[in-house]
Order: C-alpha cells, then structure tokens, then sequence
C-alpha cells in the first residue's frame, strides 16, 4: 500500500497502515504540530566588539505533531477490539513510516515519523462505547512535509543531431525542400521544479554504460562525480539525504568520489526551477547511458 492511499477525505490521517478521521471508529478535533514552523537551532554568535551577533545557519529541528482530543465511538462491547487495533497501529518501533494528514480539499502531505506516546483514558463511557480525550504524539527526525507522488526526471548524455541530409548518394549531393534537419540529439540537460518552499533533497540514478558519471546544478556550478565504470546493468544510487553512494544496492561506492564533488547534502533542490546537467569522462557517449533525478516536493 503507497502512502496516502487511504486518506482520501478531509480529516484523514494515515500512518502507515492505519486510518483515523471520517468513517472510522477514531475521530479528532485538533493537530498540533503540523502547520507550525519546526524549533531551530541558530548558529548565530555574539559580536565581541559591538552590539549584536553574527548571523549563521538556522537548522530546523526534529518535528512534533500531536493529534489530541480523540473521540472513539464503537458499538458496546467493541471498546477494546477498536482500542487494540489502535494500539497496534500505533506500536513502538525504531524506523519511520509515512504519516498523511489531509486536513480539507487540497492535497495531503506527508513526513516519515514514529509515535512516540499514545493516551486513552478509560472512563464511565468506555463500556458502552465511548472514549473521549485521548492523543498520539508522533516525531518526526527530518521536520519537512512532502507531497505524495514522487516526481521523477531523466537525462541521456549529450548527443549530436543528425543535421541535414545532403543526399550523396547516388547521385551529386543535393537538398531537398522542406529542409529536414534530422532528430533533435540529446542535450543532457534537465529541469526540475519543487513546488514547496524548503529544500528537497533527491534520489540520483546514475545508468550505464557510462566512465565517470556527474550531475551538475548549473546556476551554481556544485558537482556530484564518480570514478568508476558503470556497465548496462549497473545502477549507482545517491542518497542526497542520507550521504551516502551504492551500487547496484549493495556496494558503497562513496569513495569514488572524485577530488571536484561536492558533499552529497549539498545538491539539494531549492524551491522553485533548478537545471542540472549529466555528464561522462570524455569519450564516454553511449545513448543508453541515464541520471535520473527522483524527489518529492517539500514544505515547512
């Protein structure tokens, strides 16, 4: 099941599995967390010779969303079948899952969280069916909301176009009109937009066979370049977020490197449109050679 499939109405929250909102035993009246700005760490420093500080960066913090005021509703005597099912929708664990939240007609977002504390209280109304009250708090480590379709772009290294066929043979060479200027070759550029207003930080597909692979933001001229050799089946995978560089799924590649590369973290996608280039060692041009860009846009 993809993330989001179950949220569908105003209302819904899904996390993983579960569903709570319209047409469920478990309803809620309030969100916090989730369209607040995430805490900040600042890295700005006093000034030791006049009023005021340094300006440095601000790191958003792990975010918080509390879903409070639950009501539960069951027939009498199914208090505990629907408690338990909650419970176990919403056990520890130690990875993240999706959390969707759809709060009216527009599109639901979603983060990667963990719940991290849930209170039912147990009152006159829970044998007859009612349950008023209760709230789960869930974490999540990276504070940015997503979209839920992941938005996937594709490059094929630079070719040339196959220009005007001046018919040598048989014959003189000559021109036919219309002139045909043959297929348009491949540019090996892309252009991704991120609707949201914080950085996205992408998936990169390199596919061979290609020496060398790169992906350059042209406006700022960061780099990411490998040196190895990808065959036809090879995919070498990088996790701008995590850090880190795999093969095929399996082998860390990250020290191929090359000496010009940046820090992975650092190719992240800004808000708005960003053009990247795909490029290869010289000499390495196979059409069949890709870099893929996968990512979702993100939101404060």
């Amino acid at each position: 099941m993809a993330a989001g499939d179950l949220a569908t109405l105003p209302g819904h929250i899904q996390y993983g599995d579960l569903l709570i909102g319209p047409g469920t035993p478990v309803r809620w009246k309030s969100v916090t967390g989730w369209e607040d700005t995430p805490g900040v760490d600042s890295g700005t420093v006093p000034r030791s010779d006049m009023h005021g500080a340094y300006p440095g960066a601000l790191l958003a913090q792990p975010r918080t969303i509390t879903v409070g005021d639950l009501v539960l509703r069951t027939e009498p005597g199914a208090m505990s079948a629907a408690v338990r099912a909650l419970a176990a929708g919403t056990a520890l664990r130690n990875d993240e899952i999706p959390l969707v939240i759809k709060l009216d007609g527009g599109p639901a977002l979603m983060c990667w969280a963990r719940c991290l504390r849930r209170s039912l209280p147990v009152a006159g109304g829970y044998r007859i069916g009612v349950s008023v009250g209760g709230a789960l708090q869930f974490e999540a480590s990276d504070p940015r909301r997503y979209e839920l379709i992941e938005t996937r772009v594709e490059a094929r290294l630079p070719q040339p176009e196959t220009g005007l066929d001046w018919h040598t043979s048989p014959g003189p060479e000559s021109l036919d009109w219309p002139l045909v200027f043959g297929a348009p070759g491949s540019t090996g550029t892309m252009t991704v937009t991120n609707a949201g207003d914080a950085p996205a930080h992408p998936l990169i597909e390199f596919r061979g066979p290609v020496d060398r692979p790169s992906l350059t933001n042209i406006v700022t001229g960061d780099v990411v370049e490998y040196d190895l050799a990808l065959d036809v089946a090879d995919v070498l995978l990088v996790d701008t977020l995590a850090g880190t560089v795999t093969l095929n799924g399996t082998t860390s590649r990250l020290d191929t490197a090359t000496a010009r590369s940046v820090p992975e973290a650092t190719l992240a996608l800004p808000p708005g449109t960003t053009s990247l280039a795909f490029r290869a060692a010289p000499g390495s041009s196979d059409p069949r050679a890709s870099a893929a860009v996968r990512f979702r846009s993100a939101y404060w």
